[in-house]
């Protein structure tokens, strides 16, 4: 299995590259990046890339699994503008490229509350997104809806970093309707990703399936093995 990362020198999209490394199911693991990951394995395909013409690199879209873990804030990007062409003119253009060049599954990150008619721009990106993939027409799409990501980023951001220090506490109060709010750390993420990406590998379907992965999902697809 060919699995290709975007995202990977983000929190949650490195993990995703270092645990697909360990697997045996996967032969190779392809990054186009803009700088290095640090990271050497025989199995790992890095590729430097420029993001604004993604087209031009085709070839290396030649892939069974899409991994899709891009994604900025506003505060990084430094507009709405710039925010929404990482996370959404670059995601997409990767799922169009993927599934043009035969990619039969993809798994993408997105975030709790996304709905294209949501009144949140952040949200209501993510949701557009979702909506553009929807159409491509994946034979297993599975979108993730996690809330707050716990894990060491290299970049400080004062509003998580608030969040990850009263979410352990605050996830105990976060029950039945409301557990889908949990903060979870990037590595469980990650894991469920890796895990579903292998299952889905080995299961058949006559019509395409379209998974949306919260809370309680996140944590029983990170623990198969």
């Amino acid at each position: 299995m060919i699995v290709l990362v975007l995202g990977a020198t983000g929190l949650t999209g490195r993990l995703v590259v270092e645990q697909l490394l360990t697997r045996s199911e996967v032969t190779s693991v392809v990054v186009p990046v803009r700088h290095s990951l640090g990271l050497t394995s025989p199995k790992l395909a890095e590729h430097l890339v420029d993001f604004d013409a993604l087209a031009s690199h085709s070839k290396i879209f030649e892939v069974d699994v899409l991994v899709c873990c891009l994604g900025t804030t506003i505060k990084k990007a430094g507009s709405q503008e710039a925010f929404r062409k990482v996370d959404y003119e670059y995601a997409l253009k990767g799922a169009r490229l993927a599934r043009q060049a035969g990619a039969s599954t993809m798994i993408l990150m997105s975030a709790i509350g996304a709905s294209s008619r949501s009144t949140v721009f952040y949200s209501r990106v993510k949701g557009e997104l979702e909506d553009a993939v929807r159409e491509l027409g994946f034979d297993y799409l599975s979108i993730y809806h996690p809330s707050l990501l716990l894990g060491d980023r290299k970049e400080h951001r004062t509003g998580e970093a608030l969040g990850m220090a009263v979410m352990p506490l605050a996830n105990r109060a976060l029950i039945g309707p409301l557990q889908k709010y949990r903060a979870v750390q990037a590595e469980v993420v990650a894991a469920a990703m890796v895990n579903e990406l292998i299952e889905s590998a080995g299961a058949e379907s006559s019509r395409p399936t379209i998974k949306v992965r919260e809370y309680d999902d996140i944590q029983r697809l990170a623990k198969n093995s």
